[in-house]
């Protein structure tokens, strides 16, 4: 599809879909919501898929579920579309060339389900299946199995998953405050890896951890994999709970060990927006080990949430100098409209915003704003990736729990070539989710 629009009358079925999925709900308006907005903020339970087969607050329709008699089935999906402008000072200008235009950024499918003759142990499964714009193919994305192990408070998930370092790369990409991730999360940690990870919660003390092993022998052809193998540790804990549906405080703490492919990495990123080019980029360079480690500290009081992670990566690289490199973000994000973003704390992680009123019930959705400001630094021993900082203004439009706008400035200064470059951004996005 590469800079191309949508197909020829893709405009007016995007606006299609999303007036059906904003639009009254007529059999089941008058029915009360899945959950308050308080009661929506406190969510239990893991299922295969973890963040990602997350169920919507609200559930209106029903014909994406079914009930057999091996297993339960419900069919989902996701679809981003990117509008992007760029500004561009004289410096920004030789260093990298940004081009204006819209993208198809995600479009997905999800199936998920439980089978009903488990015994003790809830046994359930997921299937993700995206488009890769960037090589025009369909692949696999988080599929596999999650099992149950209730005497242990825990859970044991076999098969394509997120690799469980930094809350921010657990999350559903669709539900972060933010456009796209830190540029140092896209650096430093795949989005995905092959193997076996263990889960736990202990509510009695806030305790949630997660164990991965992981190796690429069915992945080594994605573009994901970087890595022959890689072990991964997240541990956080919930110092104030007390009142979990209203005020919290999550503090985290992420540790990975791995072996790159072919003794040969290259760390780069995008500067969040997904239709420009490599901001940051090492190059390949030879290693046999990298130990990557993230702090994060997140407190949320009713629709006022702040939050911040910092990354950082040791590299076994001796003909590079045996670089370091690190980055961060921080942010604050306020739904105006009253809002309490979901927490999972079986999971660790932030759900979605739910409007308390949704557009098509006569209400004005949910509004929130963001300010979050990121930093990458690549420039350690020898390499020279360089330096990228932004901040960035935004607000995001949850008109209902399946259609959210969002549009985003974004003030960006590189460091790289030997020239200091200041880029301004212009973004727009439509998230539609089933």
């Amino acid at each position: 599809m590469g800079q191309a629009c949508l197909p020829r009358n893709g405009a007016l079925i995007l606006l299609g879909l999303t007036a059906a999925l904003t639009a009254p709900q007529v059999a089941r308006a008058q029915d009360p919501p899945a959950s308050t907005p308080a009661e929506a903020a406190v969510t239990a339970g893991m299922e295969a898929g973890e963040s990602d087969a997350d169920t919507p607050a609200r559930q209106f329709v029903k014909w994406n579920e079914y009930e057999g008699p091996i297993s339960t089935l419900r069919f989902g999906g996701g679809f981003l579309y990117d509008y992007a402008a760029y500004n561009q000072d004289a410096a920004s200008n030789q260093q990298l060339d940004f081009n204006n235009g819209s993208k198809l950024r995600d479009f997905r499918f999800l199936l998920k389900g439980k089978f009903l003759k488990s015994t003790e142990r809830d046994i359930t499964w997921s299937a993700g299946i995206m488009w890769d714009e960037a090589n025009e193919e369909w692949v696999m994305r988080q599929s596999g199995v999650m099992i149950g192990l209730p005497k242990l408070s825990s859970s044991v998930f076999i098969g394509r998953t997120k690799e469980g370092f930094s809350m921010n790369k657990v999350m559903v990409g669709y539900h972060g405050w933010t456009h796209e991730r830190a540029p140092v999360s896209d650096a430093m940690i795949p989005i995905l890896a092959d193997g076996i990870k263990w889960l736990g919660y202990l509510p009695d003390i806030g305790l949630n951890w997660s164990l991965g092993w992981y190796g690429d022998s069915y992945s080594s052809e994605q573009g994901f994999s970087t890595y022959e193998h890689q072990q991964v540790a997240r541990i956080s804990w919930l110092p104030i709970r007390a009142d979990l549906a209203h005020t919290l405080l999550h503090l985290g703490v992420s540790l990975r060990d791995g072996k790159p492919e072919d003794g040969q990495l290259r760390l780069r990123a995008r500067p969040e927006s997904f239709q420009a080019p490599y901001v940051v980029d090492t190059g390949v360079f030879d290693t046999d080990r990298t130990f990557t480690s993230g702090l994060e500290a997140y407190w949320r009081s009713g629709s006022l949430l702040l939050g911040t992670e910092l990354f950082f990566q040791d590299v076994d690289s001796p003909t590079t100098g045996d670089p370091t490199f690190n980055g961060y973000e921080a942010f604050v994000a306020w739904n105006v409209t009253g809002e309490t973003r979901p927490y999972k704390a079986a999971g660790a992680y932030f759900s979605a915003v739910s409007p308390a009123r949704p557009v098509g019930q006569g209400g004005p959705g949910a509004w929130e704003l963001v300010l979050r400001y990121s930093d990458v630094d690549l420039d350690a021993g020898t390499l020279r990736g360089g330096r990228f900082r932004r901040i960035t203004p935004m607000v995001n439009w949850h008109m209902t729990d399946a259609v959210r706008l969002e549009f985003a400035y974004g003030y960006g200064k590189l460091d790289r070539f030997d020239l200091t470059g200041t880029t301004r951004f212009f973004t727009m996005r439509i998230a539609l989710a089933l």
